[in-house]
């Protein structure tokens, strides 16, 4: 498969499969999140995987959606700001944007070996970071549901709506 058939490949897998996913598949999408590219090399990432069903339950808690609850993995994303690179000229942080190019190498992954994901950000943070004991420097950002998509469809069949290039690409300046 080509880049451009797997990143149509990928979608938001929001229902999944009573199906446990080995620790070598898991493996893999972390060590994916582990080559990705980040400011300056500082790799400001820590990944949390979460798979026993009472950690489960806990995680559950911070984002109450009931297809949430089908995943048989949670990777949660942190971020420590302190490693992250600021850039000088203005002291903007690069953490968030390093940890999602992690991620996104982690759904790629996933999608290469038939996995669903889906991006979760609006969870509760503070329960998050209380139920896992996040130290205080350790920033939840994303978590990442992981299984088997139970909707059986091929991935590449999911229609995406996006914006066409004339309406988001600008030559030269900003001709907004």
């Amino acid at each position: 498969m080509d880049f451009k058939e797997l990143i149509q490949k990928r979608y938001s897998v929001r229902q999944y499969k009573d199906i446990i996913i080995g620790r070598e598949k898991i493996e893999m999408i972390l060590d994916a999140g582990r080559i990705a590219p980040s400011a300056v090399n500082y790799q400001p990432w820590q990944f949390i995987v979460i798979r026993e069903p009472e950690m489960l339950e806990k995680i559950h808690s911070c984002y109450s959606r009931e297809w949430f609850k089908t995943a048989p993995v949670v990777i949660v994303i942190c971020g420590d700001h302190a490693e992250g690179w600021h850039r000088k000229a203005d002291g903007k942080d690069h953490t968030d944007i390093d940890v999602a190019i992690a991620v996104d190498h982690m759904t790629l992954q996933a999608a290469e070996m038939g996995l669903g994901t889906c991006w979760v950000c609006n969870f509760n943070p503070i329960l998050t970071r209380e139920i896992l004991n996040l130290p205080p420097n350790i920033e939840p950002i994303a978590m990442l549901p992981v299984g088997i998509p139970a909707d059986n469809d091929d991935l590449s069949s999911k229609v995406k709506k996006r914006k066409p290039l004339n309406q988001i690409v600008h030559w030269d300046c900003y001709n907004g």
